[in-house]
């Protein structure tokens, strides 16, 4: 997953973890629904005090192995997410509001690469996320993504920070 942005001019006063990156861990938890058995970091300060750039390296207890990498001083704007899998590959952007498929198939008895462009409805996130809890709360229902799926990514974006902060405690 890669979530990279330009140089902002707010959320300085936080890691890229907690700016960015948060959201992309959500999406792991909730896609891969599994827990995390292992992070390995890498975290670098370029143009503030805090973490500007950060890659985590993800294992879970099911087998998948996820790298996920947020930057706040990129050139261009990038969201999106590739997942690979022995017979497929997805490749989601977030930001085109995209997804591509390509599966492992047989053609005349040969391997062969089928697949292509999603047809996807599109929408703006964030008034997707709104009218789905005012509905939530008018149905008195609970929303798609529930505070516990929140928490969840809070703690592995502190999970993620911490070990940044191991690693330049022992490099120091």
């Amino acid at each position: 997953m890669h979530r990279l942005g330009t140089f902002p001019d707010r959320s300085l006063d936080i890691d890229v973890i907690f700016d960015l990156m948060i959201h992309d861990l959500d999406m792991l938890l909730a896609a891969v629904g599994s827990p995390v058995e292992s992070v390995e970091v890498v975290g670098v300060h370029v143009l503030t005090p805090r973490t500007d750039i950060a890659n985590a390296r993800l294992r879970f207890a099911n087998g998948c192995i996820a790298n996920v990498t947020a930057s706040r001083i990129s050139r261009d704007r990038v969201r999106k997410a590739r997942f690979f899998q022995h017979d497929s590959y997805v490749s989601i952007d977030y930001a085109a509001q995209e997804v591509d498929v390509y599966r492992l198939a047989l053609e005349n008895g040969r391997p062969a690469i089928q697949g292509g462009r999603l047809e996807i409805a599109t929408d703006e996130p964030l008034h997707r996320e709104l009218v789905d809890f005012v509905e939530a709360v008018r149905t008195r229902r609970p929303p798609l993504v529930d505070g516990r799926a929140g928490r969840n990514a809070l703690a592995l974006a502190t999970r993620v920070a911490e070990a940044i902060q191991q690693t330049e405690t022992e490099q120091a």
